[in-house]
């Protein structure tokens, strides 16, 4: 990296943390209900004043607002680690199956009266469970080859789908709402609690996924010059699903099916600053969180009192943005170059 080049890309990050942070001071000054600026900076400066304000400043746009920075970062990291591992453009964090598995057992235990309190925790243990059982389809020898763990999550994926299909027209009995509004994509409803035991999976995700930084640029040469230049590619490989999963099922508790972030966001970041990791991570981090905190904003703010779900929201954003990049000139593409 040319010293230019390295401003050139500091200076990028820069941009795009306070673009992150304009997001989220957006999240906390707008939303359902409308209230003067001057009372929300009041409120943040004295966050122990009584009022509505407060209420609704401190217990329900801040503890938002943090979730979706969590969501949207861990689903951009997914999903640039992924592509990355693959080396495939399409590859996003769901393919793996766990949304799929996650809406399969929420929407089970909605049918059958679990309360809603375990629900995420259900949708998180799923999550998990499904990313074992591909990791364990696609193991070839040490490894883990690319064609089956793509092919075992899509398969799971339609399963799991025709299994909420049931519960959606079958079994659930008063509860359809509650599975679709899962489906959608949400944040409502979501707090501190929900956040302060799922952040803890989505760090340790983070932290295997710095880890995994130098194989991670090695593995854009391919697996085996990559293993030439001595990284341990099997060993790398379950480095970064173990953290792909780890960040997809911590977003997928917290969230609900929240589609595009991690497709989307990893193009926007090797756009701006290129393949390296040591830089595209942090960037699609931070585009991440930018993207879902302002999703959630206008869900919010568009149509008060009811909320636009998130899910549908990034779903309008992501398709026109992903056919503007697929559709471009191919000399205009840049996926894995620097």
């Amino acid at each position: 990296m040319s010293p230019r080049g390295g401003l050139r890309r500091a200076a990028v990050l820069i941009a795009l943390a306070a673009v992150a942070l304009l997001a989220l001071v957006l999240g906390i000054a707008f939303g359902a209900v409308a209230l003067p600026l001057g009372a929300v900076v009041h409120v943040l400066l004295h966050p122990r004043d009584g009022g509505d304000a407060s209420t609704i400043v401190w217990a329900l746009r801040v503890p938002r607002v943090c979730i979706a920075a969590c969501v949207g970062s861990a689903l951009a990291i997914a999903g640039f680690l992924l592509q990355g591992m693959l080396r495939n453009p399409l590859v996003d964090p769901f393919l793996t199956g766990i949304s799929a598995g996650a809406a399969a057992a929420i929407a089970l235990g909605v049918a059958l009266g679990v309360t809603a309190a375990v629900l995420p925790a259900l949708g998180f243990v799923a999550g998990l469970l499904t990313a074992l059982v591909v990791a364990a389809l696609a193991r070839r020898g040490r490894g883990l080859d690319a064609e089956r763990l793509i092919l075992a999550g899509v398969s799971l994926s339609a399963l799991f789908s025709a299994i909420v299909a049931l519960a959606l027209t079958r079994l659930a009995r008063g509860g359809s709402d509650e599975i679709l509004a899962w489906l959608a994509g949400s944040l409502a409803g979501r707090g501190y609690a929900e956040l302060a035991w799922t952040a803890p999976y989505a760090l340790a995700g983070l932290v295997l996924a710095l880890a995994c930084v130098p194989a991670l640029n090695a593995l854009r040469l391919g697996t085996q010059l990559a293993g030439a230049v001595g990284v341990d590619v099997a060993l790398a490989q379950w480095m970064l699903l173990a953290a792909a999963t780890m960040l997809t099922a911590s977003a997928v508790a917290l969230s609900g099916i929240v589609g595009f972030v991690g497709l989307i966001v990893p193009h926007l970041a090797r756009r701006l600053v290129g393949s390296d990791a040591r830089v595209a991570l942090p960037a699609s981090a931070l585009l991440g969180i930018a993207l879902v905190a302002a999703a959630d904003t206008a869900g919010r703010a568009l149509l008060p009192p009811s909320e636009i779900p998130l899910g549908v929201l990034l779903a309008f954003i992501g398709v026109p943005t992903f056919l503007f990049l697929y559709l471009r000139p191919p000399g205009s593409a840049r996926l894995w170059g620097t």
